[in-house]
């Protein structure tokens, strides 16, 4: 698969993760750690967010386009 492609769904994975998939969990019950499934999906995804930017970062490099 091209680097660049690659690259490109990563940085998608997180915009879907919080957008297009919030109708979907915009509900109270179950509740997961006390939390709104609402609130623990977008707590989830500040923490997943920079784990994937880290990893696109790391992907750049090997390609040689990060100095």
């Amino acid at each position: 698969m091209n680097k660049k492609f690659t690259i490109f769904l990563l940085s998608l994975i997180p915009f879907l993760g919080q957008f297009a998939f919030l109708p979907l969990v915009n509900r109270i019950h179950p509740i997961i750690f006390g939390l709104p499934l609402l609130h623990f999906w977008l707590f989830l995804w500040i923490i997943l967010t920079p784990i994937i930017t880290f990893i696109i970062y790391r992907v750049q490099k090997t390609e040689g386009d990060v100095e």
